[in-house]
């Protein structure tokens, strides 16, 4: 950013300014603030958006509550005249906006102040879960660029993007991630595989190049992730990066990294625009990082790699009806950010002898590599994993000077397939009702009782399984990390690799919370919430979704799901660290100009003094770049750093009052620079509460 009053020589002063304290107490939310004009504009409340004075943390006002809002951020948007200012979002698989200026709905907005994002994707929006993001979109003129989190389960809806006007809400274009008929990329697949694969969606941060009217989206892996027997073929657009013309959303290039994905390794970094000096010419360039641990670079007008991507042999499945390709895609340059291969000289030596030994027999018993198929028969150990390499918000850029920075995890997957049976075949006589659209969750009866349901299917996870699995959330105090709206959002509409459980209605979900340990309000309007305008949490309910292939479709013999890691992550530190790292990559020389660690597990001690970054498995945090030549990094051990861009040495961090997982923003009010991060709820007890602080230097006198 083009702010240069935060430097090197005082960045050291930096002090808290102001904190904004959310009265809901900050559950769910890892909000990316925006600042326009001097008015911060959050989300807090338990789903309200709320604008701030941007200098004092003063409340403006404060909008209704939107059950089923996305918690990470929201779009602004003005009028050439800038006489219609609004704030456009997604809430309950609804596209919204709002006046700006007073909070109010914008009832003349899509349909009565709503778009339905489950319409206009080829198929019957009853048959849908979940139709909105996670990220927030972008803006290009009066247009709003949206993906989708559709899940990762058997029958999850398309990934197709989209674009919506900001004025009228209506749908503009469309594009088919998961060819039709007819469009190019349809042969990748089998015949009528748009009609039940899901997934290939942007869940992730989109790019608008403005001046050429091109947008760029990452997209993710097709679904069911982890077997791909009813999608045989490379599957375009899955694990590409497709750039299209922003207007019509006509494809201009795409490029595939992964074909056939079997791994979850999605692009969902932002791509990042720069201008490279290569061979003797100027460049317009884009550099897109993977979860695979790559950064691939190409001229973003064409589509040509910068550097050659050569294709190389990778192993067959031994799966039965798998396919995996036998090439995948490798940069030549740049060198990669992550480590791909895992030995046992990788083992954590922080680990005690017994620990080691275990981790040496399993690593030395498996079959290891980045593009390993999976297998029912033996471990596979993939580096940097599903979790890995590069996530959403780990991306940044000195655009003029052509330097990109990334942050990544190191984290393995530890993989082996459980076989289960085989998906049904829709029929005028076959209408089934159990819940197949996702294999790792039982089926679930919506006649059972809240407490029925309780037991038989959020305990099998929660609880009985949990030991097995470190990511899924410990239900002890859930009701107080998360209010009623987020909790039903979550359950009606799946979250990560949880499904979609959309049979249950509005009482049996609040009898659930209730048997959590929360407020039974049958449907009622929580106290301090006001009673909603436009967009009610029932019209976005998910309704009879997917739960066999159409008629017609043969089959795979079986199915498989993954063991009881979920993606894989059997424990998030039995490799040597580092396990979090910042890379600075000079584009003009296709180099690495510094590698270094981001964070410091407090829980060991650093050899020589190297810092070890932190083993959390999902590295979901961001950068500044400053030009000044500071780089800013939140991490998850809950530090503030403050990297030399030059030559990546921390010239200083703060501990933050409270952990953030939100993207940070820098603006400036009247000369005056400050920096906002979002506190998160959490178990760890903070000096301040969760809601949103600002750091700045302090006035002179």
């Amino acid at each position: 950013m083009d702010l240069k009053q935060i430097t090197k020589d005082n960045v050291k002063q930096l002090e808290i300014i102001w904190n904004y304290a959310d009265p809901d107490g900050g559950r769910g939310i890892f909000f990316n603030p925006i600042v326009v004009d001097g008015v911060m504009y959050v989300v807090a409340k338990g789903g309200a958006i709320v604008a701030l004075d941007a200098a004092t943390g003063k409340e403006i006002w404060s909008s209704r509550v939107f059950q089923g809002i996305i918690r990470t951020g929201i779009n602004y948007w003005e009028s050439k005249d800038k006489k219609d200012r609004r704030l456009i979002f997604c809430a309950n698989q609804m596209l919204q906006a709002l006046d700006a200026n007073t909070g109010l709905s914008i009832t003349n907005f899509g349909d009565n102040g709503t778009t339905s994002l489950k319409e206009g994707l080829g198929r019957d929006p009853g048959t849908i879960g979940r139709a909105q993001n996670t990220a927030p979109g972008a803006i290009y003129d009066d247009l709003i660029f949206l993906g989708s989190s559709p899940g990762e389960g058997y029958f999850s809806g398309p990934g197709h993007v989209r674009a919506y006007s900001v004025v009228t809400g209506k749908l503009v274009w469309v594009f088919h991630t998961i060819p039709h008929p007819g469009e190019y990329g349809y042969e990748t697949w089998p015949k009528d595989a748009y009609k039940y694969a899901g997934g290939v969606n942007t869940w992730g941060e989109i790019t608008v190049d403005e001046k050429n009217g091109i947008v760029y989206f990452p997209l993710g892996a097709p679904t069911f992730d982890y077997y791909g027997a009813d999608r045989v073929g490379d599957d375009l657009y899955d694990e590409s990066i497709l750039a299209l013309d922003a207007r019509t959303g006509k494809r201009i290039w795409h490029f595939q990294t992964v074909h056939h994905g079997l791994w979850d390794y999605d692009l969902t970094s932002a791509p990042e625009l720069i201008t490279i000096q290569h061979e003797g010419k100027t460049i317009p360039a884009v550099a897109v990082a993977g979860k695979v641990g790559f950064l691939y670079v190409f001229n973003r007008l064409t589509g040509e790699p910068v550097w050659p991507i050569v294709e190389r042999e990778v192993p067959p499945s031994d799966v039965p009806q798998e396919w995996a390709s036998r090439t995948q895609p490798f940069p030549t340059a740049p060198p990669p950010f992550t480590r791909h291969t895992v030995t046992t000289n990788d083992i954590n030596p922080y680990y005690p002898p017994e620990k080691r030994e275990e981790w040496v027999k399993r690593v030395a018993a498996a079959k290891t590599g980045l593009f390993q198929p999976l297998s029912d028969k033996y471990e596979v150990i993939s580096l940097p994993g599903a979790v890995g390499g590069a996530n959403r918000g780990c991306t940044a850029a000195d655009p003029d000077h052509g330097i990109v920075y990334v942050t990544a995890n190191e984290m393995p997957s530890v993989w082996k397939l459980i076989k289960g049976p085989p998906l049904p075949v829709q029929s005028s006589s076959n209408h089934s009702s159990t819940n197949l659209a996702a294999p790792l969750a039982p089926p679930v009866n919506p006649n059972l009782s809240a407490k029925e349901i309780r037991d038989q299917a959020c305990y099998v996870c929660h609880v009985k399984l949990r030991a097995s699995m470190p990511n899924v959330p410990d239900l002890t105090n859930v009701v107080a990390r998360i209010s009623l709206a987020e909790f039903e959002t979550t359950v009606s509409l799946g979250k990560g690799l949880m499904p979609a459980f959309s049979s249950l209605d509005e009482n049996t979900l609040s009898e659930l919370y209730a048997l959590l340990g929360g407020t039974n309000i049958l449907g009622g309007i929580p106290v301090g919430h006001e009673a909603p305008q436009v967009g009610s949490f029932r019209s976005g309910r998910g309704g009879n979704v997917m739960r066999a292939y159409p008629e017609g479709v043969v089959p795979p013999t079986n199915t498989y799901k993954v063991g009881l890691g979920g993606y894989g992550m059997e424990t998030r530190d039995w490799i040597s660290p580092p396990w979090s790292t910042i890379t600075a990559y000079d584009l003009n020389k296709g180099t690495i100009k510094w590698h270094v660690a981001l964070g410091q597990d407090p829980k060991v001690v650093p050899v020589d003094g190297k810092m070890t970054g932190m083993p959390d498995g999902e590295q979901r945090r961001s950068m500044i770049v400053t030009s000044t030549g500071i780089v800013f990094a939140t991490c998850a051990d809950g530090k503030l750093y403050a990297y030399d861009a030059e030559d990546g040495k921390v010239i200083w961090s703060t501990k933050l009052p409270r952990n953030t997982e939100g993207l940070p923003a820098m603006y400036e009010v009247n000369g005056r620079a400050y920096i906002a991060i979002c506190l998160v709820a959490g178990r760890t007890p903070g000096t301040l509460p969760p809601g949103y602080v600002v750091y700045g230097l302090p006035e002179k006198k």
